[in-house]
């Protein structure tokens, strides 16, 4: 077996992977709270992967990259003023709790909220704006301005529409991204608890922490990384070819 043809196809793999993984960085970039993914890789020498009683390596895959991880950088993202009454950003570690379609719970960071036909307060994507005490509801026919305080509490005039639902996670690193900036809380050991460090800001909203310089980098690295490994096969490829050959004629 040719171990040589195998690790650069592996390599090939774990390109693929992770140019697959830019890409979506890239066109996710300009959404408000996006949260980047970022890829890794682990490889395992060959003399430690399991064997039969015989001393063949078992599994069809043994020389591909075992184990690959993608996971959310959380960092925060760069904040941008918009004066924008429903746009608001977090200070913070916190998440804004949303209520998806099927009525369960979910968190996100993009701010961009707008008034849905009803008076609800949602996302733009149509999830509803989680209060303490459920979804805000704001009077489409009172003329008065939306303010929310640095606390996250929603007033319209003089009248206290509802409090936000600000959580925070002991381990973000367990959020499970549903989409660029949709996280949900599938994991038993995630515990959502009331934000205490965490102030909103009115009219303003968190980028995504997606550099398209650095992702524009990244991709430029795994494409030369790529075409080496493919020079690799094709070099292996033609070792043997010529084996075969002297082989033929001896």
């Amino acid at each position: 077996m040719n171990v040589g043809m195998y690790q650069a196809a592996a390599a090939l793999s774990a390109n693929d992977r992770w140019q697959e993984q830019i890409a979506e960085n890239l066109t996710s970039s300009s959404i408000p709270g996006y949260k980047k993914q970022e890829v890794s890789f682990a490889a395992i020498q060959a003399g430690l992967l399991p064997t039969s009683g015989a001393g063949q390596i078992q599994g069809p895959n043994h020389f591909v990259l075992p184990k690959s991880a993608s996971r959310a950088n959380l960092s925060a993202g760069e904040m941008r003023y918009t004066g924008g009454a429903l746009d608001l950003a977090i200070d913070g570690r916190a998440f804004f709790e949303v209520q998806l379609p099927n009525g369960s719970p979910a968190y996100t960071r993009n701010g961009g909220f707008q008034v849905s036909s009803q008076g609800q307060l949602m996302t733009q994507q149509g999830n509803l704006v989680m209060g303490e005490g459920g979804p805000i509801q704001i009077e489409l026919e009172n003329g008065e301005p939306v303010s929310i305080s640095s606390t996250g509490e929603v007033s319209q005039g003089g009248d206290i529409k509802g409090q936000l639902k600000l959580v925070e996670f002991g381990d973000e690193n367990r959020l499970t991204q549903l989409n660029g900036a949709l996280f949900a809380a599938n994991d038993p050991a995630v515990n959502a608890t009331p934000a205490v460090a965490s102030t909103v800001r009115q009219g303003w909203l968190e980028g995504s922490n997606a550099s398209v310089v650095m992702e524009m980098a990244h991709l430029l690295t795994a494409m030369r990384t790529f075409e080496a490994n493919q020079r690799v096969i094709q070099l292996q490829d033609d070792r043997m070819n010529k084996a075969i050959n002297a082989l033929e004629q001896g």
